[in-house]
């Protein structure tokens, strides 16, 4: 890794006393990473008898050194100024979500599981027990998250685990004070994301988040998450920095379990109610969507890059669903390990396996079942794009639409061939 080194400096000689020796030589090296400092931050002070000569000296006038920087430099705010901006801007657009559900009324009532022994223990062994009522409900909540507005007409993006129950009902509340009713639109069979609408929303318009682009984004960039902390502290506000990018993890909620790629990873604190919320970059822009932390270890936290929700939202205004090409395969991404643990002729491609569970090689029905493709096949490329771990088949699957003609170069019993499949659907 490439750092920055101090320049060597050849020091002056001393007077042979020690204590003069030393005082100049600390004020030689105060004022040498002084400069240093300066140089590094890009900021400097001068005082204006350091910048120009005086006019009654005779001396010719030079220009004021701290015009000169800023006229080509111009002064930026500092980073904590642009922080409270991003969030006092983004704030009327983030929203808490609260999931409440209809749960069997529980009873407590006093039972005596040893009736009939009252004469030899007496009422020592009489209990109170939960009993279910006969048949009653009542509304609870039974969760939480958080979300941002993305249209002035009230859409919602969340995370789908947020709001995963279909029989869940879901209140929208926003930071005015109101809160709203909402349906889901639509859940991202693929991607850990959500969109909901605000129902019976007044006639003013919702204030937006604005999505940015998190293909720019590179490690080390502070960023912002934002959301509703443990479902109790509306928002929080954590900042960190980009920890990595690229990322692939296996995110379990509730009894869900997704793997997910390319997510983003941060050191922003991101809690449980944090999810679905904004991560911003320092203009304000969301650039992930919070999914996902690290129990049990320290700032390791995980989001979704906005620009993979931007296509399920256009699919949802225009569609009213979101959704996705499908080959219908299940499959292990080949490495060397894989290689020689299956004993494979190839260390790449893609090894179409049965799953856990009788859950089959290739699902009946989808484009590879039609395509003619078995368990045990290798997919060495797809379209004509190599499958590597980096470079893996669901990455290439996504760059296409439903119903496109593609074409795959598989390896069957060591002989390779080239079949043709017109990809499927897939939808939530």
């Amino acid at each position: 890794m490439n750092i920055y080194e101090l320049p060597k400096f050849n020091l002056p000689k001393f007077p042979k006393n020690k204590i003069f020796r030393l005082a100049v030589l600390i004020i030689f090296l105060s004022s040498s990473f002084g400069f240093l400092a300066g140089l590094l931050s890009g900021s400097f002070y001068y005082s204006q008898t350091e910048l120009s000569h005086s006019e009654s000296e005779g001396e010719k006038e030079v220009p004021d050194a701290v015009s000169v920087i800023e006229k080509e430099c111009p002064p930026q705010a500092t980073q904590e100024e642009l922080i409270i901006k991003a969030v006092e801007d983004i704030w009327p657009s983030v929203v808490s979500i609260v999931v409440s559900k209809d749960v069997p009324v529980v009873e407590q009532y006093f039972y005596g599981p040893l009736e009939g022994f009252e004469e030899f223990f007496g009422d020592q062994f009489e209990s109170q027990a939960p009993q279910s009522g006969q048949g009653e409900t009542e509304k609870q909540e039974i969760g939480g998250g958080s979300g941002f507005i993305i249209s002035e007409d009230g859409m919602v993006l969340t995370n789908k685990h947020v709001v995963s129950d279909e029989d869940a009902d879901y209140t929208v509340f926003t930071n005015d004070g109101e809160n709203y009713s909402a349906k889901v639109l639509a859940r991202d069979p693929v991607q850990d994301i959500a969109i909901l609408k605000i129902e019976q929303a007044g006639s003013q318009p919702f204030s937006t988040a604005k999505l940015g682009d998190s293909d720019s984004l590179q490690a080390g960039q502070t960023v912002i998450a934002i959301g509703s902390a443990l479902g109790e502290f509306r928002n929080t506000v954590s900042v960190g920095v980009v920890s990595g990018l690229g990322r692939t993890i296996t995110a379990s909620s509730g009894g869900m379990v997704e793997t997910l790629e390319d997510v983003i990873q941060t050191d922003a604190a991101i809690n449980k109610g944090n999810s679905g919320g904004p991560l911003l970059n320092l203009k304000g822009e969301v650039i992930g969507i919070n999914t996902a932390t690290v129990v049990g270890a320290q700032s390791i936290s995980f989001a979704i890059p906005a620009n993979k929700a931007k296509r399920g939202i256009e699919q949802v205004k225009t569609l009213g669903k979101i959704i996705y090409p499908y080959l219908g395969v299940r499959y292990v991404p080949i490495d060397e390990r894989v290689k020689e643990e299956n004993n494979l002729p190839v260390d790449y491609g893609a090894l179409i396996v049965a799953g856990g569970k009788g859950e089959l090689a290739v699902i009946p029905g989808s484009a590879a079942n039609l395509a003619g493709l078995s368990e045990n096949d290798i997919i060495l490329e797809f379209d004509g794009e190599k499958i590597t771990t980096d470079n893996s088949l669901s990455k290439l699957i996504m760059k296409h639409e439903p119903r496109d003609e593609i074409s795959l170069k598989i390896m069957r019993n060591g002989q390779e061939r080239i079949i043709s499949a017109t990809l499927g659907e897939r939808s939530e």
